[in-house]
């Protein structure tokens, strides 16, 4: 994907290094927006790998990544928790520290240019969302940041938390390499951040309150489908800086991480009423659908009867 003049984002901030430790590290109470209570927290709405890969794929303890999830106090020790990585102290810094975060910001900076438009047509006022880069292991207003969590979107404080190290793990464990997969992860968290703003997830939330498991996870799974279908539309509206083959990255990414996808390499059944991000077929579908309207309306996934 040709962004290579495009400009950066401003909307960032950074937790590596020492400058982590000055921006992000304070402890906060604030519940993980979305998703069944679990212990007293939420497991949010955002990542576009979450607990799945952790558990059945890199083979975290299930109870440590709740309890990372969970709403509650950071403690000092993991709030101070930094990795020895440069970071840097403005979003000018940030974005130039490597390439993986100059196309982040870049990522970041093109979708602002996209969803503001689209909300000025409807009389609204676009607010982006920000970038939090960490290393490791960092802090949100969702609590904990893992790494081994992936990227995520906390609708607590609006933000993205991106440890760019998930890139090479996308292209090496799950054979999605390329620019554009990358642009894909961080396209579809806005798309998270878009549901933020809208209302989308307060109102699947009071809905998933008063589900049970199985139904508050269907729900869920309409909601990353949608995510999945706005950033199509995000590649959609920049389409004269599509090169080829970056489709087929995406595609390949969608389809690495889908559910069934995902229980199955990790050698277990895969069981649909545990699936919370839709499978491999569904989530290509519906960035395929972005793709082809670049039109938001089209990517209701709460109105259409089969995903």
């Amino acid at each position: 994907m040709r962004l290579d003049d495009y400009r950066t984002s401003k909307n960032v901030r950074d937790q590596r290094g020492s400058a982590g430790r000055g921006s992000g590290g304070r402890g906060f109470r604030l519940p993980m927006g979305g998703g069944r209570s679990v212990g007293g927290g939420k497991i949010g709405i955002g990542t576009i790998i979450i607990g799945l890969i952790a558990v059945f794929v890199f083979g975290a303890d299930p109870q440590a990544l709740l309890s990372g999830l969970q709403g509650g106090s950071v403690s000092g020790d993991i709030a101070g928790q930094q990795s020895a990585g440069v970071g840097g102290s403005n979003a000018e810094e940030s974005c130039a520290i490597d390439q993986k975060s100059k196309f982040s910001c870049q990522v970041l900076a093109s979708t602002e240019d996209t969803w503001a438009p689209i909300f000025q047509q409807n009389g609204q006022r676009y607010q982006p969302t920000v970038l939090n880069f960490y290393s490791q292991t960092g802090t949100s207003g969702c609590g904990q940041a893992q790494s081994t969590m992936g990227p995520f979107y906390c609708p607590a404080d609006n933000g993205i938390y991106l440890d760019t190290t998930f890139f090479d793990e996308l292209a090496t464990r799950f054979g999605a390499a390329g620019d554009f997969a990358q642009a894909y992860v961080i396209a579809h968290e806005v798309g998270h951040h878009i549901q933020t703003i809208t209302g989308r997830s307060a109102e699947v939330r009071r809905l998933q309150a008063r589900s049970s498991k199985a139904e508050s996870n269907a729900l869920q799974v309409r909601m990353e489908l949608e995510a999945d279908c706005y950033a199509g539309v995000w590649a959609a509206r920049n389409a004269e800086r599509i090169e080829p083959g970056d489709i087929s990255e995406g595609m390949a990414a969608a389809n690495a991480i889908g559910d069934d996808t995902l229980q199955r390499n990790a050698g277990r059944r895969p069981m649909p009423e545990s699936f919370t991000h839709g499978t491999s077929a569904q989530r290509k579908r519906w960035l395929q659908t972005g793709l082809e309207n670049g039109n938001p309306a089209s990517c209701d996934t709460f109105s259409a009867r089969a995903l």
